[in-house]
């Protein structure tokens, strides 16, 4: 799976430098990653990088973009054809089982503790999601 930055990012700048795949850049509001370039860091390190220096844990993994580990280590080496990929990544990507469904598969290794989560727009005064540019915003009285 690929990880995604909620709305809750405050533009911190620290997660952007980390990315190995330049898969984070900065969108219209807040940070965003290209999961067609999101390896989870596998192929470069064991654990999501972003995810580790996130001051506001706001980079869950994103639901729409299911990947296994073998999968994403696939991407690792198209996305990088000349270099080999960090052995503890092979390893864990290797161990999976080829029957297991990719939403039942872990999304680092085999530790469950970062479950996909759904994506929530919460809603601001008026009603208007936060998200909403200033000039879209209703006049007031």
């Amino acid at each position: 799976m690929a990880l995604w930055i909620t709305d809750e990012c405050i533009n911190c700048d620290v997660c952007e430098p980390e990315c190995p795949n330049d898969a984070i850049s900065l969108g219209e509001l807040i940070y965003e990653i290209d999961p067609g370039r999101c390896t989870e860091c596998v192929g470069h390190f064991d654990e999501p990088q972003c995810v580790q220096v996130c001051p506001v844990s706001c980079i869950p993994v994103n639901p729409a973009h299911v990947e296994t580990p073998a999968q994403l280590l696939a991407k690792f080496v198209r996305l990088h054809p000349d270099r080999s990929p960090a052995p503890a990544t092979t390893a864990a990507a290797a161990a999976e089982p080829a029957s297991v469904p990719p939403a039942a598969t872990a999304p680092f290794g085999a530790d469950r503790s970062r479950a996909p989560v759904a994506p929530t727009v919460p809603s601001g005064p008026g009603g208007k999601s936060p998200s909403t540019p200033p000039s879209a915003a209703p006049a007031r009285s």
